[in-house]
């Protein structure tokens, strides 16, 4: 291995060497030839770690997987030691896959992909090709393939990849590996494509998973996998409320985690959820309140996790507060009445004035929003019609942001009227929702607030 530690330190004093006297062209020329000592690299790293693998030599030093011992030997994330030892492993079955990187036809993850297709091409290739699997006399059945005729598909389908690679990254290239078949053996493809893609969904059921993450930095990380069926479901779901509307700066990551959440929000809102612990689904958060100056602190949620005082702020908008008195040691002295804020005929006759998200032209409907309280309920604020105005959840963080400088008040006719701040209208002229059509009237918006007192 002494070429290997010369050829090291060569390409560490290349790395640093000027590239400033370099010509366009050079860079170019010098990107690629970069490139390829990569990809050259990475293949021998594959072919030492499985020729370690080959003599045990993980194992032997303590570890139960290849991965987990690149992780202990070259401090690698937990990622990228998984791909290593995936591509070991899939170079060392396809010898003229390994060659073609070493030849330069091919980077590491292509040849990845190639060697993962050659490998889900199902073994009774001519089994298809005969139909039913028989041979019209009731003796196709016990048969096997013919070995020669599957090597000779798989090596066309290889030959096929290596040569497709030269134009396509590997992205592209594990879709053309999805239906190779049709490109070199049309006659079968259709039913090995069929039988394969009964495997793949078998499989896909039995990988499926989610997990959330602690919290870092607060964010916590949601990764997982799902069938493509379920995908199909989720995206759907997913596709309405991520559509770019006019002065949304959110990104499309942003835009997508937003709509998860506004899912989960009307799920908790809906009865079709079981019961979890003998009550609704819902959103528990233990807050200390100063009756003095009439203020929330930060809070903590059942599972541990802490929330800045305006986060809490804005869920007490629309929420069941169920007030307790704690004693110095953290005992119970006291439990109050929980109190329901904008359930029920309150909710509904919002539903009817606002008839969705009521900030300036928001498409949201009544159920992707709260009810915020134009004064606050831990200010004093009264639970009615007059104080509530229906908000999305991102137009309710938007209010409640301390810069965010837009002030709601109801117009003469109790429709809520929306004052931007200066930076975005000097005159602070009020503006209303022209997306939905609102078709009440003063009168009956009182007879509304009226008939909901008395029924409280």
């Amino acid at each position: 291995m002494a070429d290997v530690r010369q050829l090291s330190e060569d390409a560490a004093k290349l790395a640093a060497a000027p590239l400033w006297p370099l010509a366009d062209d050079e860079l170019t020329v010098g990107l690629k030839a970069a490139h390829r000592l990569e990809q050259c690299a990475a293949a021998l790293q594959a072919r030492l770690v499985q020729q370690a693998v080959t003599r045990g030599v993980p194992s032997a030093q303590g570890h139960r997987s290849t991965a987990g011992w690149l992780r202990a030997l070259l401090l690698l994330d937990p990622q990228p030691a998984r791909e290593l030892a995936g591509q070991a492993a899939a170079l060392s079955r396809h010898p003229a896959v390994e060659q073609a990187v070493l030849d330069g036809h091919l980077n590491l993850r292509q040849s990845t992909v190639i060697a993962e297709t050659l490998d889900a091409l199902p073994d009774d290739l001519v089994h298809h090709v005969d139909g039913h699997g028989g041979d019209g006399n009731g003796e196709g059945h016990g048969r096997h393939p013919d070995s020669a005729e599957v090597s000779r598909l798989t090596e066309l389908a290889q030959t096929t990849m290596i040569g497709m690679a030269g134009r396509l990254p590997a992205y592209q290239l594990r879709r053309v590996g999805e239906r190779i078949l049709a490109h070199v053996a049309p006659e079968i493809a259709e039913r090995a494509d069929e039988a394969a893609l009964a495997r793949q969904e078998a499989r896909a059921h039995e990988r499926r998973g989610l997990t959330l993450s602690l919290p870092v930095d607060g964010l916590v990380r949601i990764s997982g996998l799902l069938g493509a069926e379920d995908a199909t479901i989720v995206q759907a779901a997913l596709h309405p409320l991520c559509t770019p509307a006019p002065g949304d700066d959110r990104t499309a990551a942003h835009r997508r985690a937003d709509a998860l959440i506004d899912i989960c929000r009307l799920a908790l809102r809906t009865s079709e959820l079981p019961s979890d612990g003998g009550e609704p689904p819902q959103l528990a958060v233990t807050v200390a309140y100063d009756p003095l100056t009439r203020t929330l602190s930060t809070g903590t949620t059942d599972t541990g996790r802490r929330l800045s005082a305006g986060t809490i702020r804005r869920l007490a908008c629309d929420a069941r507060i169920l007030p307790f008195v704690l004693g110095g040691a953290g005992q119970i002295l006291d439990t109050g009445r929980a109190r329901r804020l904008a359930t029920g005929p309150l909710r509904r006759a919002l539903h009817i004035r606002d008839q969705g998200c009521a900030f300036p032209d928001c498409d949201r409907p009544p159920r992707w929003t709260d009810a915020h309280h134009l004064t606050a309920w831990t200010n004093g604020g009264p639970t009615t019609l007059n104080n509530l105005v229906l908000l999305c959840r991102h137009h309710h963080r938007l209010i409640h942001h301390p810069g965010g400088g837009w002030q709601i008040r109801l117009g003469p006719d109790q429709h809520p009227d929306f004052y931007p701040p200066p930076s975005i209208d000097p005159l602070r002229r009020p503006r209303r929702n022209l997306y939905h059509r609102r078709r009440a009237h003063p009168e009956r918006s009182q007879a509304a607030a009226d008939g909901i007192e008395r029924d409280r």
